[in-house]
């Protein structure tokens, strides 16, 4: 009866990091739309939403570490925890990076963008599939889709490189470009970034399912 409560309490941690993989995935797309269309309400939904994220990520840790001290789990079961542990940081810091991308867009309000917005929204599709891959190898404990997914990273750190060079040319030709372009900069970053977060969720899920350590990015 313990054992099945225990195991209960496993799965729920479970379906807790999908759900936080869903909301994380969601701000992330909703915040790129905002900045598109310049719809600043859009965005400030995306970031009072956030108070959902930092909720599940609260009772994700909560409830890890209620199981570390009462469960004293080992093997598989340890590592599991642990790998939730680690990937429920990852998907929250992902979250503000995605809200950072939102208040971004109420700074910029109807300021016309210095370039068409073409491998920004490229970068977010590509993070949004990452996070999707992640989501499929932790809950298929598949070790190589995670590998599989991590791989996308270059692609975003490809995107953010081109994005990078185009948006200094601009800087450069012409000086009053310079705030705009420090924003759009800010936001590839921020993008860039999460991509790293969903690789370190990948090397999660490689020691999740094998014990062993791996460096994807």
């Amino acid at each position: 009866m313990v054992r099945d409560k225990y195991h209960n309490q496993l799965i729920q941690l479970q379906e807790k990091i999908s759900s936080l993989s869903e909301l994380v995935k969601n701000a992330i797309k909703e915040s790129i739309i905002s900045l598109q269309d310049h719809n600043v309400e859009q965005a400030v939904d995306v970031i009072k939403d956030d108070i959902k994220i930092d909720e599940i990520s609260t009772q994700i840790e909560i409830d890890c570490m209620r199981l570390l001290a009462l469960q004293q789990p080992l093997a598989r079961d340890l590592r599991l925890i642990v790998a939730i542990i680690k990937i429920n940081i990852d998907l929250e810091r992902t979250g503000d990076l995605a809200v950072a991308i939102a208040k971004v867009t109420v700074a910029i309000d109807n300021e016309i963008h210095i370039k068409p917005l073409v491998d920004i929204p490229r970068m977010a599709t590509v993070v949004c599939k990452m996070i999707d891959g992640a989501q499929r190898a932790f809950c298929e404990s598949d070790s190589d889709l995670a590998y599989d997914i991590a791989i996308f990273d270059n692609e975003v750190d490809a995107l953010y490189n081109q994005v990078w060079r185009e948006i200094m040319t601009l800087m450069i030709e012409n000086p009053h470009n310079i705030r705009n372009a420090s924003q759009l900069t800010l936001i590839a970053r921020n993008l860039e970034r999460m991509g790293d977060h969903v690789s370190n969720m990948c090397e999660s899920i490689v020691y999740m399912v094998t014990g062993k350590r791996v460096k994807l990015n």
